[in-house]
């Protein structure tokens, strides 16, 4: 349930001074599970506010709160052929079975703030100065499931907690930009210019405990005991087996610059550079953890249109990087010797080739993209016996990832669209250990995925603004855990969607029904997560 208000003149130009407008969206939201326990919550209030003072300044304030409270998605964990089956749908699990009792829940709030100030300083030079300020909070639990074989060939499950203690994330960034667009000779210029701030405070604190292990295949009601009351007594009893804090301060000092120079009304060039500088402050009382490092990342692309607004060819280079902290490596010379080291930058290097094309007077678009990218610095277990043992890292890892992206939009008459999409992704380890090396990474995903909407809308009839809409989403087999010696795989799935709206000046109803066929598949990432079965989502809107 939603509901929006609008306090603005809807006749007033959007460039005329001394305007105010005022937008408030309230949102109520319940979802109840598939299975036989678990639930969703929230309720979010966004007010936004626009003011323009002058024809030259315009002040934008908008905020974001939210509260709410959840059972988290069931998630199992360490999945291997060492069950007995290699894929998800052969596993003996019931699909509707949570394995729980109730109220597992984690509670949360955000609360969201974004202020931006525009000035056009002349014409063709403006500033825009962004503020923004977020603050996240979590307390509860977090079940999660692994599955084993018993020595009989039974099944069995072991449930488990991973508990957050009133834990909280503050986030603060400030950014200043300048934008110019201007002629040198017969040369166009659109520049770029900017610094960022951004402070990131973590205060988090995790614990957990291994709960239990029983068969599978028992009436539900015989896992109801893995409930908030049992657990948290548990946990009151000191029966806790880990505890893992987040404790940090991190700020990132940036610089960019960018300027799009158009050679000729038919070719461009783009040349950008960004520099960060990290400087982390790690748990109190832990030097090791504390670090700084400073990371130049450049950006150079082409487009040119053999056929001007028909046709553009585009290619472009870009380098990205990851912060990765600290690890904990292992000194071969010293059997007793691991220490926390401060990771080098993750470096990504990607080149990216493609062809968009704008036909029959806008009613097609499409775009098709080759990419490759090649990745430096991976942390990975430590191939040495002793350093593997002691949980200890390397940082020699590399990726290669190459792939095709395809997307097409159609209006081939009047009411009718269509949106579809295709990828295809080849994702290996270059550098790794025997098990791994020239083979996909878990966390990789399905390499092929595929989207699809149809809909159509009335024109002008008694029924006018009725619509509909059908379509789906396809991903192939996806392995979770890809070793020489273990394969374990999430099968593909195709899941359909249908709606149906009706759209009128003052309000606005819809319905949608997803997962149209009610098919069971997963998704995960190394994990393998139930999916909703088919579900019927209706909604109504006033506009005011």
């Amino acid at each position: 349930m939603s509901t929006d208000v609008n306090l603005v003149d809807p006749n007033t130009p959007a460039d005329q001074p001394k305007t105010l407008a005022f937008r408030l969206n309230t949102a109520y939201n319940y979802e109840d599970n598939f299975q036989n326990a678990g639930y969703a919550k929230s309720i979010a209030v966004a007010p936004s506010l626009t003011y323009r003072p002058t024809d030259r300044l315009t002040i934008n304030l908008d905020a974001e709160f939210m509260k709410g409270r959840s059972i988290g998605r069931q998630m199992f964990f360490y999945l291997s052929n060492s069950l007995g089956v290699s894929r998800a749908d052969e596993l003996p699990l019931d699909y509707r079975n949570s394995y729980m009792g109730g109220d597992l829940a984690l509670d949360s709030r955000s609360t969201n703030l974004f202020g931006q100030v525009n000035y056009q300083i002349a014409p063709g030079f403006s500033s825009s100065t962004n503020i923004t300020s977020s603050h996240s909070y979590s307390d509860g639990f977090g079940a999660y499931f692994s599955l084993g074989r018993e020595a009989d060939g039974r099944y069995s499950v072991t449930r488990a907690d991973q508990s957050t203690d009133n834990s909280t994330v503050g986030v603060v960034e400030v950014q200043q930009l300048f934008n110019g667009d201007f002629q040198l000779g017969r040369l166009r210029n659109r520049v770029v210019l900017g610094l960022d701030y951004l402070h990131i405070d973590s205060d988090q604190h995790f614990f957990g405990s291994t709960y239990d292990k029983l068969p599978l295949g028992l009436a539900p009601e015989a896992y109801a005991g893995f409930n908030a009351t049992n657990l948290q007594a548990r946990y009151d009893a000191g029966k806790i087996d880990f505890v893992y804090p987040v404790v940090n301060k991190r700020n990132v000092y940036s610089a960019f610059a960018s300027d799009v120079l158009n050679l000729t009304d038919r070719l461009s060039v783009l040349a950008a550079l960004r520099v960060d500088r990290f400087n982390t402050q790690g748990t109190t009382g832990n030097a090791a953890d504390d670090y700084t490092q400073t990371a130049l990342s450049p950006k150079f692309g082409l487009v040119f249109q053999p056929v001007k607004d028909r046709v553009s060819v585009f290619a472009n280079y870009q380098n990205s990087f990851n912060n990765r902290g600290v690890y904990n490596a292992y000194d071969v010379t010293d059997a007793d010797s691991v220490a926390q080291r401060t990771a080098r930058l993750e470096q990504a290097n990607q080149v990216e080739l493609g062809i968009k094309l704008e036909a029959f007077a806008g009613k097609l678009s499409a775009t098709a993209s080759y990419y490759d990218i090649r990745v430096k610095n991976l942390l990975r277990t430590s191939p040495d016996p002793i350093g593997a043992a002691k949980f200890t890292q390397v940082q020699d890892g590399t990726q290669n990832s190459r792939g095709v992206e395809l997307d097409i939009v159609a209006s081939p008459f009047t009411g009718f669209n269509v949106v579809a999409g295709m990828s295809y992704n080849d994702s290996k380890f270059t550098q790794a250990s025997e098990e791994e090396n020239g083979r996909r990474p878990s966390t990789a995903g399905s390499p092929w995925l595929g989207n699809l909407w149809l809909s159509y809308r009335l024109p002008a009839s008694a029924l006018q603004g009725l619509g509909f809409g059908v379509g789906g989403n396809y991903a192939s087999d996806n392995r979770i855990k890809n070793l020489r010696s273990d394969v374990f795989t999430l099968p593909s799935y195709t899941v359909l969607n249908a709606s149906v709206f009706y759209d009128q000046p003052k309000y606005r109803l819809s319905a949608k029904v997803d997962n149209l066929t009610n098919q069971q598949y997963w998704n995960g990432y190394t994990t393998a997560n139930p999916q909703k079965l088919r579900s019927i989502v209706g909604s109504v809107a006033y506009k005011f």
